[in-house]
């Protein structure tokens, strides 16, 4: 995990850390560490059992403290008496949750039967956040491997599976694509890599200019797909098809 750039702190006793909330404590066991914690990190080697719970309770509360702010009368009105709480459970459950948990186990084949052909898995829903304004990053990502003998095979689903990892986090599309290559390429170890997500952008949909039509694509080639033009256009072209197919 890259480092931090906060200042080191001199670290609390257990029994200090122990009536601290558990978001401080998780926070002090990253600087301790020199851990960096942006909005796009997975930080679950820091999270001790239980302590999800208890971040969703903060941020339950804190959440209602928001929405007192706004001045909703979440006593009287039935249809924000439980929102507090959804929205916690949204946040650490569903749409951050590739920030707590640790990566899915994506079980690797050796590739006995030695394939080195290009295969492209995709489209993959890709469900993400803007980490400027938590608004959702809805779209489709499409990945093109090339193996070698010494390659690991993974199953179909196991693409879906750590996508939805790396982007169940706030982020900005030119960086997930790039976390998504690095997950792939550790664990597959191709000759070729190449990774196309385009997506729709609801901090441009829902507010801002409120541009409907909008969408962003972007790329990742690594190895053979940067080196071999042929092999770049030959996925590019196979992508296009099912696009539009």
């Amino acid at each position: 995990m890259p480092k931090s750039t906060a200042i080191t702190r001199v670290l609390p006793s257990e029994a200090d850390l122990a009536a601290m909330p558990a978001s401080e404590r998780i926070r002090y066991r990253l600087i301790g560490a020199d851990c960096r914690y942006h909005a796009n990190d997975n930080i679950s080697a820091f999270v001790l059992p239980g302590e999800l719970d208890e971040l969703k309770a903060e941020v339950q509360a804190k959440m209602q403290d928001v929405l007192r702010t706004l001045v909703i009368d979440t006593d009287s009105d039935h249809n924000t008496q439980g929102t507090a709480e959804r929205v916690a459970r949204m946040f650490i459950d569903e749409v951050f949750r590739g920030r707590y948990v640790g990566a899915p186990k994506v079980t690797e084949f050796p590739n006995a039967s030695r394939l080195n052909e290009l295969m492209i898995v995709g489209p993959i829903s890709v469900r993400s956040a803007c980490s400027h304004h938590l608004c959702p990053i809805l779209g489709r990502v499409w990945i093109g491997i090339l193996p070698n003998e010494h390659s690991n095979l993974i199953g179909l689903s196991k693409y879906a599976r750590l996508t939805d990892w790396v982007m169940t986090r706030p982020q900005i599309q030119e960086e997930a694509v790039v976390m998504l290559a690095d997950a792939l390429q550790e664990r597959v170890r191709p000759d070729g890599l190449a990774i196309v997500m385009e997506a729709d952008h609801f901090c441009m949909h829902w507010r801002g200019v409120k541009d409907d039509d909008s969408a962003m694509t972007n790329s990742v080639m690594r190895g053979a797909f940067l080196k071999d033009n042929h092999l770049r256009r030959e996925f590019l072209s196979l992508l296009a098809k099912k696009r539009d197919s």
